[in-house]
């Protein structure tokens, strides 16, 4: 996959986290309480999404008995009760939630980087941080979730999240696999884009598939925020990858988000 993005200020965010996490060949002792960076930086690697700035995937963010750790606590909200498929939460987030988020910041902070330049896939790219430093430290890092169960042929339509809520974006996805399509969508006055930004090739929007399997997490800042709607179409005959259908199975996601300030 290939990365582009403009990281910027990312660099120092990067130093930062070495500084706070220590390098692969530093002492397990000399990081904080919780955090096992020889066993993350195994285990977590982060892949920028071809063609889209702002765009990672963790593939293998959480192992299998994460997830099924997290689907019982979601299950245990009984939210998926009498047909409802979809839990909203505001400000104080279940407990479970908060630890996904703090789970989410140490992979961040502790994953390999794998960054596709041109032919070229740079391993740990010095540069390269899948959210920047200011949203990656802000306090508190989600105040809102939505819990989602999709059961075979539903999916999401093509959507770029509400202005209501600020920038990067975290979706977790437990039990089916699927792909998630991404396409150019007009920039809006709050992304402080110009219509420069976008390349408008075809009357036909470009899509870019990014494949899903349980577990996975992906994260979405800047272009990938604002300037790309996502979706999910499960219809039959739409969910393609490397030349297949897959089978659908009933789909539950976590998506976490950060609320604006209100103005003053």
């Amino acid at each position: 996959m290939a990365g582009g993005g403009e990281y910027g200020d990312d660099s120092i965010c990067r130093a930062a986290l070495r500084e706070a996490f220590g390098d692969s060949s530093d002492s397990e002792s000399d990081a904080p309480a919780g955090v096992n960076p020889r066993a993350g930086r195994g285990r977590w690697r982060w892949e920028a999404v071809a063609g889209i700035r702002g765009l990672w995937l963790c593939a293998a963010f959480l192992s299998a008995d994460e997830q099924a750790r997290l689907l019982a606590a979601i299950q245990r909200e009984g939210w998926f009760m009498d047909a409802n498929n979809q839990a909203m939460r505001f400000g104080n987030l279940p407990s479970w939630a908060v630890e996904l988020s703090t789970l989410i910041r140490e992979a961040i902070c502790v994953g390999d980087v794998n960054v596709d330049v041109g032919a070229e896939m740079t391993n740990e790219d010095e540069d390269a941080c899948p959210l920047p430093s200011d949203l990656l430290w802000r306090e508190p890092f989600f105040d809102q979730m939505i819990a989602n169960r999709y059961n075979p042929g539903e999916g999401i339509c093509a959507h770029v999240d509400l202005m209501r809520f600020d920038d990067g974006i975290a979706i977790v996805s437990l039990e089916s696999a699927c792909v998630m399509h991404f396409s150019q969508a007009e920039p809006t006055a709050a992304t402080g884009t110009s219509l420069d930004t976008l390349k408008q090739e075809d009357a036909e929007p470009r899509k870019v598939p990014v494949y899903l399997n349980p577990g996975s997490l992906v994260v979405m800042s800047g272009d990938a925020r604002y300037l790309w709607k996502h979706e999910i179409n499960r219809k039959p005959g739409a969910q393609l990858w490397d030349g297949r259908e897959l089978e659908q199975h009933r789909r539950t996601s976590v998506t976490l988000r950060k609320l604006l300030a209100s103005p003053s």
